[in-house]
């Protein structure tokens, strides 16, 4: 321990994060456990502000990372959570889902996949049908960086090749799987993995794929969704969990396959397989606040960190260039 009997952690996290995560009943908790937290600042040294034994960050540019990589160098047992590169991993939508694909899960009935996706690059032309090898409409088209930008967010729901002329690359467009409006969000901090159900966008219908001109707007595509609330709803209360061990399987092989452990997932029930799951989206360090009892998850998270004082080590500094 750096200081006494306590584990110090170092955070750097986006002014945004801070009132929602560090919560007094948080910090009274934590400390009565033996974990004290020390914000950095991320534009001086940290050798004037440690010593840590461990630093968590959600902070993206490559200074940060050069200084974070540094203070690991002279600092070796110090905890980094989470290493840069696995945490860039997640800002690309195509390298973002890689990771399920190399998953090998053997309990119960339950599958895991993706949907069926291609990238479209600048220099292709979007028009070129040859890119929807595999595809079949309706898709969803989603920017290539997934940064957490506005910009990120800007999605769309396209039904004919012509909708698709109208969509911007670089671009992922992913193969749209109905799923009853559910979603199922897992979050991840370390060993602890907790599954809860949210609404998602309705299942489109056969008649539908003709109309709204081919694309459908991020905006349009939220309206349509409150559009069916009431029901979106009933079928919430009504939905049928995935099994908790598949659940704890596929948090513990994302961690190992990713390298990280603070993040979340979203996953969907294809509605024409009940068994087979798709993962959909995965996000670093998200509002573990929105948990009930999230003091405990996370204390309890930290105080197994001072336990292991296995160091995750920046063996790489990303190359990047985000907005």
């Amino acid at each position: 321990m750096a200081i006494g009997a306590r584990f110090v952690v170092g955070y750097a996290l986006p002014a945004k994060k801070l009132p929602g995560m560090f919560l007094p009943s948080f910090l009274e908790h934590a400390e009565s456990r033996g974990i004290h937290f020390v914000s950095i600042d991320t534009d001086n040294p940290l050798e004037e502000q440690g010593p840590f034994d461990a630093i968590m960050h959600k902070i993206y540019h490559e200074e940060w990372y050069k200084r974070l990589s540094n203070y690991q160098q002279t600092h070796p047992s110090v905890l980094v959570i989470d290493p840069p590169a696995s945490i860039e991993r997640l800002h690309n939508r195509l390298s973002m889902l890689e990771a399920v694909e190399n998953l090998q899960l053997s309990e119960g009935e339950e599958t895991v996949g993706i949907p069926q996706q291609s990238v479209v690059n600048e220099s292709q032309d979007i028009s070129n049908v040859e890119l929807l090898t595999g595809l079949k409409f309706p898709i969803l088209a989603k920017p290539l960086v997934a940064n957490g930008s506005v910009k990120a967010h800007d999605m769309s729901l396209i039904f004919t090749a012509e909708g698709l002329k109208k969509v911007q690359a670089p671009v992922v467009l992913q193969e749209f799987v109905n799923h009853g409006g559910i979603l199922f969000k897992v979050y991840v901090a370390g060993e602890y993995s907790k599954c809860v159900v949210r609404t998602s966008l309705p299942d489109v219908q056969d008649d539908e794929k003709n109309t709204n001109e081919g694309i459908l707007s991020f905006n349009q595509i939220s309206n349509r969704a409150l559009e069916q609330s009431a029901s979106a709803v009933a079928d919430l209360l009504q939905a049928e969990m995935p099994s908790t061990n598949f659940i704890s399987g596929l948090a513990k092989g994302l961690t190992k396959t990713l390298g990280l452990h603070l993040f979340n997932f979203d996953l969907i029930r294809d509605s024409k397989a009940k068994n087979r799951y798709n993962v959909i989206d995965i996000n670093y360090f998200p509002g573990y606040e929105k948990l009930p009892a999230y003091e405990s998850i996370m204390t309890d998270f930290f105080v197994q960190l001072s336990k292991d004082k296995a160091p995750y080590v920046i063996t790489e500094i990303p190359k990047f260039a985000l907005e």
